[in-house]
């Protein structure tokens, strides 16, 4: 089964200076994914000041820049693991780094025609 782990984290950790030990711990958590043969993909994002929010209204395109709400923490990035149930994606999700400073939310993925490919 696979699962979205959503890393919530404080702005300023996204936006500081990155911390070589916070780094390291990253690498050492991807490396873990990996060597367990469960990382399916993942990535960091930048600063939500960058981000822009798209929406379509009465067939018209409407673009907002920035982050949409106002909140303590922001999506950081994402891993997406393949595991056999919720309590073994619910372990990964304590082991990353940033449960320390912020958030890990876990969601099943359900199918989507976005990913299925052409039906046969």
């Amino acid at each position: 089964m696979k699962y979205i782990l959503l890393v919530h984290v404080p702005k300023e950790t996204l936006d500081g200076p990155k911390d070589p030990a916070a780094a390291a711990a990253g690498r050492a958590y991807g490396q873990a994914l990996h060597e367990a043969g469960i990382f399916v993909a993942g990535v960091g994002l930048g600063s939500p000041d960058a981000a822009s929010i798209v929406s379509v209204r009465d067939g018209k395109r409407q673009v907002q820049d920035g982050p949409y709400a106002e909140t303590k923490e922001f999506l950081g990035g994402f891993v997406i693991v393949d595991v056999p149930d919720l309590e073994t994606a619910l372990e990964w999700a304590a082991r990353n780094p940033s449960a320390a400073v912020g958030s890990i939310e876990v969601l099943p993925l359900g199918g989507s025609y976005f990913a299925a490919g052409p039906a046969k």
